[in-house]
C-alpha cells in the first residue's frame, strides 16, 4: 500500500472488485443495506453501509448491532473472497463470528476487513468498523473477527 486506501496493484484489485460486483448482483439483502464496497487490495476489503432509519433502535435512535455484525461477517467473507483463484468453485462458510461494540452508530458506518489467513480450509479475518461521531470525528464503533470453514473445489 503506498497511502491509506490506495492499492500498489490497483489492477488486480479491480479485476477482483468487478468479479465480486458480478457475483453480488442483485442481492436482496446488500440492497436493503445499501452497501457499497471497494476493494483496496486482495485480503483487504471496506464496504460501507449508509445510516437509515429503518436500521435504529426505537428508544435511543442509535444503529440496531445486527446490522453491524451482518457488515462485519460480509465484509469478511468479500476479503475471503478477493483471495480465490478460483471463486467459481470455491465456497465458504462461517464457523465463529465475533462482534466487540465500542460506541453507539448514529451515523454511516464502513468496515475494513482484512484476512488474517487463508489456508486449504480454514479462513481467519479481522474487522475494523468505524463512524463519525457528533463531533466529527470518525472512531472506532466495534471490532470483530471471523472465522470460515473454506470448500476449495469440492461440495459444501
Amino acid at each position: 500500500m503506498s497511502a491509506e486506501g490506495e492499492c500498489e496493484d490497483a489492477p488486480a484489485a479491480a479485476t477482483v472488485e468487478r468479479r465480486l460486483r458480478d457475483e453480488v448482483g442483485d442481492h436482496g439483502l446488500f440492497q436493503w443495506l445499501d452497501v457499497d464496497f471497494e476493494v483496496l487490495e486482495p485480503g483487504r476489503v471496506a464496504m460501507t453501509v449508509p445510516f437509515d432509519e429503518k436500521f435504529a433502535n426505537l428508544t435511543s435512535g442509535t444503529m440496531h448491532g445486527g446490522v453491524t455484525a451482518t457488515l462485519v461477517d460480509t465484509v469478511s467473507g468479500f476479503a475471503l473472497r478477493s483471495t480465490f483463484d478460483d471463486p467459481e468453485r470455491t465456497f465458504l462458510t462461517t464457523t465463529d463470528l465475533d462482534v466487540r461494540y465500542v460506541r453507539p452508530v448514529r451515523d454511516d458506518v464502513r468496515a475494513v476487513g482484512e484476512v488474517v489467513r487463508a489456508g486449504g480450509s480454514m479462513g481467519v479475518t479481522d474487522v475494523t468498523v468505524t463512524s463519525e461521531t457528533p463531533e466529527g470525528e470518525r472512531k472506532t464503533v466495534a471490532t470483530g473477527a471471523t472465522s470460515y470453514r473454506l470448500f476449495r473445489g469440492e461440495e459444501s
